[in-house]
């Protein structure tokens, strides 16, 4: 398992919001049904499952803003994808949590 945190950043939006555009890159992360584990946060998307899975939903959320109508879309992605021992958003959590007390 794997966890990807990325922001996709279209360019040249008719105004500064881009929740419309945050949206759509949603409605594709909810396409991918039980596959992948998601969590939308203020700045970026942090996503997880199989590393295969998760290499074609980068694409698709690159892809998202461009079938909007943008023409520029500029994508940061960090991919965590440790193979030692079995690694969730809720298990690295909960191993901070656990050093807090």
């Amino acid at each position: 398992m794997a966890i990807i945190d990325i922001t996709v950043i279209p360019i040249g939006t008719e105004t500064p919001s881009v929740s419309k555009y945050v949206a759509g890159i949603q409605r594709v992360l909810e396409s991918y049904g039980e596959q992948i584990n998601y969590e939308l946060t203020p700045m970026n998307t942090i996503v997880e499952g199989e590393l295969e899975v998760l290499l074609q939903v980068i694409k698709d959320m690159h892809e998202a803003p461009f079938a909007q109508g943008i023409q520029r879309v500029a994508t940061n992605i960090r991919i965590d994808d440790r193979r030692d021992k079995p690694s969730t958003m809720k298990s690295k959590l909960e191993s901070v949590r656990a050093q807090m007390k």
